[in-house]
């Protein structure tokens, strides 16, 4: 079987999907496949049909990778992929979305609004953020809803700071998400695909060096550290690892994905967002549950390869 290994493409993560990609192309290399790397650009589809692949394993983060869009593509010329389908993926990747189905399930997400560009025309910047203010208070979070790895994300603290949040977010689409700013602790769950029902993975606990899970704690290393097992009661780790698997099934994820939590001073669980292709580099949090669990990251890529199969009924 020939695996090509999607991965770089036009988003703003590029530089993360290139890492993404290179480590499971090693991974692939080493447990005997024949494996191509492909970097996804407008000509995907004609390198597909050259390389002649059976499977392709998705490296890609952002915009055209998470999104729907390449999923959507493999689909009509039959080959199967890793991770989540089009609609699972599609859903995943806007946080509006997302915060909405959840929401519609009785799955606990941090209270929300959503505003786009043409309200903020209407109104104005001075007048959305007066808006904001008055539904929403203060501290806030605000967010490109789209984007990843904390990309157009802005933490609020004062009002004065949210026309500027507002201006960020908009760089990168026509909404923003503002969330109400939950101050506690920052969990991630872990969702593998199993035979018949998906398993959490141990979760981790995320503390950043800098105070803020940014990009540059995300991806630099020795800027968080990753506490296995988080620093909770085992009652409140099966908590989250529940409703982690019921969000997984809630926007119907396939093979790996991760969920991300919040947990505030009185130790409740908001999930954060939800997101269908993990990072698989040397910072990343999925490979870390993985090898809390047992599983080297090999044996990880493996599984992956396998339940893209299962799915595709091959």
């Amino acid at each position: 079987m020939k695996i090509g290994v999607l991965m770089g493409g036009r988003s703003q993560e590029r530089e993360i999907s290139l890492r993404t990609g290179e480590a499971v192309y090693a991974a692939l290399k080493t447990l005997g496949y024949q494996t191509v790397k492909i970097d996804v650009g407008t000509d995907v589809i004609e390198k597909i049909k050259q390389e002649e692949i059976d499977l392709a394993f998705l490296a890609l983060h952002g915009k055209y990778g998470e999104d729907g869009t390449i999923q959507g593509l493999l689909e009509i010329v039959g080959i199967p992929y890793t991770g989540s389908g089009v609609l699972a993926s599609s859903l995943a990747m806007d946080k509006i979305a997302t915060k909405r189905m959840l929401s519609y399930l009785g799955i606990p997400t941090a209270p929300f609004m959503e505003m786009d560009d043409a309200i903020v025309s209407e109104l104005g910047l001075q007048g959305a953020a007066e808006k904001i203010f008055r539904e929403m208070g203060l501290p806030l979070v605000i967010k490109a809803p789209t984007q990843g790895s904390t990309i157009g994300i802005s933490f609020v603290h004062k009002k004065e700071e949210i026309g500027n949040a507002l201006e960020e977010a908009f760089r990168y689409g026509h909404k923003a998400l503002i969330e109400r700013f939950i101050k506690g602790r920052e969990i991630t769950a872990s969702v593998l695909g199993g035979e018949k029902e998906p398993v959490a993975l141990p979760l981790i606990e995320i503390v950043s060096t800098t105070g803020v899970y940014d990009y540059e704690a995300k991806y630099t290393v020795g800027m968080s550290e990753h506490i296995i097992p988080p620093r909770i009661s085992i009652e409140l780790q099966e908590v989250i690892k529940g409703i982690a698997i019921r969000a997984y099934k809630a926007l119907d994820c396939s093979g790996g994905a991760r969920v991300d939590f919040m947990l505030d001073q009185q130790g409740n669980p908001f999930v954060l967002e939800v997101n269908t292709i993990p990072g698989m580099t040397a910072t990343s949090l999925f490979p870390d549950a993985a090898r809390a669990a047992g599983i080297a990251f090999p044996e990880l890529v493996d599984r992956l390869v396998k339940l893209a199969l299962v799915r595709k009924g091959v």
